[in-house]
């Protein structure tokens, strides 16, 4: 049974910018890996999970660091809780490209309707994670957006509470009443800026809302970050998050990257799936993308990282 839900075209928004402003906490986890975590390297070492393939089989060769070949990343916020290896969350894609300076970020709907590569049937693409982890979402979202996926970065949301504590509370403005939080500026604690940053049903915008007050715990992140007073957290930070990542980069990779691709956070274009409709089918609720805006999008990520 098909159902299509004309009436639940979905708004997005497709916002550029420009300095240190990533969306959600995924991003603010890659910052610290480039900028901060280089010169931790007993804390790299915690983190550091290698990939079970060498090369995308979307690449003809291996990227070279060294060389500034631009580079895409894979960045997961799983909701892992204990028994259960759960669901990605949060998936979003960067593409970073050092000799133009610029990142682009692409953030996937998690009911997207798409081929779970290396299970054999269609599904939404967060259930890639609980069927074959890390792997099985790498190729799932190569195969959605025809380009390879270099480097993955995975993050327990679970441990995202120990992040905003580690930096003293995050504060927010607000635009919508629901649960325990009322409409205007107040501040958090990692507790309930998990809450925060979770709910989508109580929102008219559905993910794109949350994505909004996502953005909104980053920027105050990373405001804290950048203070002073941060100083005294450094410890608590590199705890929580050596406790709740891991990546496939390596320390070696990690340092050429802090080296030739910093520089890159220059310019980030955030580009949305707005386009896409609702469908039930089997009574499940899925997110089916618009051909042709999938099309530009994957377009657009093969430019900037240069594949022909």
């Amino acid at each position: 049974m098909m159902k299509k839900q004309s009436s639940r075209k979905l708004k997005g928004r497709k916002k550029r910018w420009v300095g240190r402003a990533f969306l959600i906490a995924l991003a603010t986890i890659a910052i610290y890996l480039v900028i901060l975590f280089p010169t931790v390297t007993s804390t790299l070492d915690q983190i550091h999970e290698p990939a079970a393939r060498e090369v995308s089989v979307k690449r003809y060769e291996k990227i070279v660091l060294e060389k500034k070949d631009p580079i895409s990343i894979l960045l997961l916020g799983v909701d892992e809780r204990e028994g259960d290896r759960g669901r990605s969350d949060t998936m979003i894609v960067l593409t970073l490209n050092p000799e133009e300076k610029s990142i682009k970020m692409v953030s996937i709907p998690r009911d997207t309707y798409t081929k779970i590569v290396g299970y054999g049937i269609m599904d939404k693409i967060n259930h890639a994670y609980a069927f074959g982890g890390m792997e099985m979402s790498m190729e799932s979202v190569e195969n959605l957006l025809d380009i390879p996926i270099d480097y993955t970065i995975q993050v327990n949301m679970e441990g995202f509470e120990d992040i905003v504590d580690a930096v003293g509370g995050v504060e927010v403005n607000n635009p919508l009443a629901f649960d325990d939080f009322e409409v205007g500026k107040q501040n958090l604690n990692g507790e309930q800026a998990l809450s925060y940053v979770r709910m989508r049903k109580q929102d008219p915008n559905g993910d794109f809302g949350r994505q909004d007050r996502q953005k909104q715990v980053i920027e105050s992140i990373l405001d804290k970050t950048a203070s002073a007073n941060t100083l005294f957290s450094y410890k608590k930070i590199l705890s929580a998050l050596g406790e709740n990542v891991k990546t496939s980069i390596s320390i070696s990779e990690m340092r050429e990257v802090q080296k030739n691709y910093r520089d890159t956070i220059e310019t980030i274009d955030q580009i949305y799936f707005e386009e896409g409709t609702g469908e039930t089918i089997n009574a499940i609720w899925y997110y089916k993308m618009n051909s042709e805006e999938l099309e530009k999008v994957q377009k657009t990520l093969k430019e900037h990282l240069e594949i022909k």
